[in-house]
C-alpha cells in the first residue's frame, strides 16, 4: 500500500473512495494546486493559474455526474502580491465559475511564501457515477488524447516554453458527454493521477480487473494532470455511447473489458516519493 493510500485507510468513512463524497444528494469535493508542488508561477500568469485551480475542482464533479452549484476558496498568496495579480486570481476564478454555473460563497485567504489554492466545490446529483460499479465484461474507455500534459510538464521542467492552448494550462472538461451518457455508464472518474494509476483505483474500488484489447504505452498511461475521463459501460450500449461522443465532440477510446485478473499498475505514485 503506497503512502497516499495508506493515510486515507486511517479515516473510516463509507463516502471516501470516489472524485468527491456523495451525502444526501450532494457531491463535496477538494483538491490542492500549490506553488512548486503542481505549478511553478513562472510557468503561468496568476489568471491562468486560477483557472487550472478552479477547473482542476470542477473536473471532481463533472466526473460524477454532478452540477456544481458553490466554491469556498482558500488562497495563501505571496506577501508581496500585487493589486494587480490579485485582480488576476479574482478573473480567472470567476470566469471559469460563471462558465459552470458556480457562486463563489467564501473561503479564506493568508499571507504565504508562495501561492497555494485549495477548492471545496459543492456540487448536487440524482444519479451520481461512482468508480464502484464496473462489472465484469463492462467495455473500458477513456475520452480525448492522452500524453501531452506529461510532454509538456516535461518541456516546462527542462526550461523550454509550451503553446497557451495546451493542455497542461487549458484543461477541457468533458460535461457534455457526462451529462448526456450517464445514464449508460455503470462508473467512471476523471484522469488526473494517469491512465494506469486511475484504472487501479476505478478497478479496485469495483474488485474487478481489467484485460486489455490494445497496447498502451507507459508515456501515455502515465500521464497525469490529463482530466479526461476513465468510464465503464455495458458492451451493449457501446453503440449508444459511441454516438453520444460524436455528439458532443468528444473522442473516445476503448481500451479493455473488466476481466477476473488482477490489474497492475505500472506507474510511480505522484503524490509521495521516497
Amino acid at each position: 500500500m503506497n503512502l497516499e493510500n495508506y493515510f486515507i485507510s486511517l479515516f473510516k468513512s463509507c463516502h471516501i473512495g470516489d472524485d468527491g463524497a456523495f451525502v444526501d444528494g450532494y457531491i463535496y469535493s477538494k483538491d490542492a494546486f500549490f506553488e512548486d508542488v503542481h505549478f511553478k508561477s513562472s510557468w503561468m500568469s496568476y489568471y491562468q493559474i486560477a483557472k487550472k485551480a478552479m477547473l482542476i475542482n470542477i473536473s471532481d464533479a463533472i466526473a460524477m455526474n454532478a452540477r456544481p452549484k458553490y466554491a469556498l476558496l482558500s488562497v495563501a498568496m505571496p506577501s508581496d502580491i500585487s493589486k494587480h495579480e490579485m485582480r488576476e486570481l479574482a478573473c480567472g476564478f470567476k470566469e471559469i465559475a460563471n462558465e459552470f454555473g458556480v457562486e463563489i460563497i467564501g473561503g479564506d485567504t493568508i499571507s504565504n511564501t508562495k501561492l497555494d489554492i485549495t477548492i471545496t466545490i459543492i456540487s448536487q446529483t440524482k444519479k451520481p457515477l461512482l468508480r464502484s460499479k464496473a462489472k465484469i465484461d463492462d467495455v473500458f474507455a477513456y475520452t480525448g488524447k492522452l500524453g501531452n500534459s506529461k510532454k509538456d510538464l516535461k518541456k516546462l521542467l527542462n526550461g523550454g516554453h509550451i503553446h497557451k492552448n495546451s493542455k497542461f494550462i487549458n484543461i477541457k472538461l468533458r460535461d457534455k458527454f457526462v451529462q448526456n451518457s450517464s445514464r449508460f455508464l455503470s462508473s467512471g472518474m476523471d484522469i488526473s493521477d494517469g491512465l494506469f494509476s486511475d484504472l487501479d483505483k476505478l478497478t479496485s474500488s469495483s474488485k474487478i480487473g481489467m484485460k486489455y484489447i490494445k497496447k498502451i504505452s507507459k508515456e501515455l498511461g502515465c500521464s497525469g494532470e490529463e482530466y479526461e475521463m476513465l468510464i465503464s459501460f455495458n458492451k451493449r450500449d457501446e453503440k449508444t455511447i459511441k454516438r453520444r461522443a460524436v455528439q458532443s465532440r468528444t473522442p473516445l477510446n476503448i481500451i479493455g473489458v473488466g476481466a477476473r485478473i488482477r490489474y497492475k499498475n505500472r506507474c510511480k505514485s505522484h503524490h509521495f516519493k521516497r
